[in-house]
């Protein structure tokens, strides 16, 4: 039912094929599925009695042997109404889809479990992929859990100590590229097609992109079948936010649901090609060569399924905002504290997006809108430390803490 495809040439390929660009025009692939056959094998499955998870839409993924399946519970990520956030920007109905509950703390676990399945599948034994960070934390475990060897290329000095400590722990083999990542992901890329026994699982694999998209499907379920108005998605690679339409276009086809999100891509001001991309109305991105911003997660200046992301905005009637390291940090400490979740500063900048097209007009406040929080706030505690209020120290004494608490100042004034 399966078959890969070219985005560009409609070049094909079996599924079982190792290819990562069209052999014809060099473009990366897609899966796609004969959706009557699909529909057809649907009917006779129970999917739906199955707990909210990835592998609760096995059916709807290219993998065709089930016990070759690697997870470790991946997906069934909560959808957290944000009443208290949703009154303070003046909207009517506002989620937040926390992907930090997954098990590594990030939405890359939706990729690896299917894109690691894929490996055992084909029986290589060695994976790799270039990383911010997530991504090789995420490989490195599945690689762990499926007893195959990882490699994982990295950005010298550039990565979050939370997300390094995972891939070291779990046995891959970490490699600092004094460089970006863009320059990180032309060496794997290039690796992997020298040695084809080294199988590359960053998003141009297309099999990760398929357990990405169970995101959409989960939106969906989780509201009851229906889509949201909107969904707004930090941009990096940007595999995901085209992933995620990918989804929802796929439970659309199949009559799950009537309509479709229009979906927003946030980019951080000092690393935005595809933001700048929409902006402008231009078919290509011009790439930065030395993208920087405090969340590293999306510090990509030449994301690779750009193409992909500008077709996922525009075909959903979408759009792209850019958003500073300030609003980013502020926007962090906002949805903390005002609905109890912690997310890394790249997962803020879908709250920070989300801030500024309000404010901006762009987002109507009657519309129902899902913001996707990409990783854990444990995966960069320094820079949460950073930016809040220090710890105060005092003496182990009652009258001190009534003091800091401002307890005796209290009690003072209703004795007058």
């Amino acid at each position: 039912m399966a078959k890969q495809v070219c985005i560009n040439c409609g070049s094909t390929y079996d599924v079982n094929e190792i290819v990562y660009f069209c052999r014809k025009c060099g473009d990366i692939l897609e899966i796609k599925y004969e959706y009557k056959e699909l529909s057809k094998a649907l009917k006779g499955s129970d999917w739906r009695k199955a707990p909210l998870s990835v592998w609760r839409y096995r059916d709807f993924m290219p993998i065709s042997d089930a016990s070759k399946i690697v997870s470790l519970n991946e997906g069934g990520t909560g959808l957290h109404p944000c009443l208290r956030l949703a009154k303070h920007l003046g909207l009517r109905e506002l989620y937040v889809k926390n992907e930090g509950e997954n098990p590594t703390g990030s939405f890359k676990d939706r990729g690896m479990t299917v894109g690691v399945t894929k490996a055992v599948e084909l029986g290589v034994k060695s994976v790799i992929c270039a990383s911010t960070g997530n991504t090789s934390a995420s490989l490195a475990a599945y690689a762990a859990k499926a007893g195959l060897q990882c490699a994982v290329l990295i950005p010298s000095g550039k990565i979050a100590y939370g997300k390094l400590s995972q891939a070291m722990i779990y046995g891959a083999k970490v490699i600092q590229v004094r460089g970006n990542f863009d320059q990180a992901l032309d060496i794997v890329l290039k690796l992997s097609e020298k040695h084809r026994t080294i199988y590359l699982l960053n998003s141009v694999n297309p099999f990760r992109i398929e357990g990405q998209k169970s995101l959409g499907f989960e939106i969906c379920d989780q509201l009851n079948q229906e889509a949201p108005d909107r969904v707004i998605v930090p941009v990096g690679n940007a595999g995901n936010i085209s992933a995620i339409w990918k989804g929802f276009k796929e439970f659309h086809e199949l009559g799950f649901v009537k309509g479709l999100p229009k979906m927003t891509g946030i980019q951080a001001a000092g690393a935005a090609p595809i933001a700048r991309a929409i902006k402008t109305g231009s078919d290509t991105i011009v790439p930065v060569a030395s993208p920087e911003t405090v969340a590293t997660a999306i510090r990509i200046g030449a994301p690779v399924s750009w193409k992909k992301a500008l077709n996922a905005i525009r075909e959903s009637k979408g759009t792209a905002e850019t958003v500073t390291d300030e609003e980013i940090l502020s926007a962090q400490k906002l949805l903390a504290r005002i609905e109890g979740l912690f997310v890394e500063p790249a997962s803020a900048s879908s709250i920070a997006g989300l801030i500024k097209l309000v404010e901006n007009g762009v987002i109507d406040k009657d519309e129902r809108v899902v913001c996707v929080t990409t990783g854990h706030g444990l995966k960069d505690p320094d820079t949460a430390v950073k930016m809040s209020e220090k710890p105060v120290e005092v003496d182990a004494e009652m009258a001190a803490i009534e003091d800091v608490l401002g307890l005796k100042r209290a009690i003072e004034v209703m004795a007058r």
